[in-house]
């Protein structure tokens, strides 16, 4: 299992955490997500290692934005 944190802006209340997670869980190879709503911290637990750009897709099509 790998672990990687992502942090993510524009989330406000525990329907933004909703969706990201939706969307994220959705992506081939996860197998938990955790968010964070007070530090905007996005921390995914996959099978292997998740392309940044698979992630950011997800988090953009919830609503919001991966940051750096």
């Amino acid at each position: 299992m790998t672990e990687t944190t992502f942090a993510v802006e524009g989330m406000t209340c525990q329907h933004c955490v909703k969706s990201v997670t939706e969307e994220v869980s959705a992506l081939d190879g996860v197998t938990a997500v955790q968010v964070d709503l007070a530090s905007g911290a996005l921390t995914i637990t996959s099978t292997g290692d998740l392309d940044p750009a698979d992630v950011r897709a997800a988090v953009d099509e919830a609503g919001y934005q991966l940051t750096a």
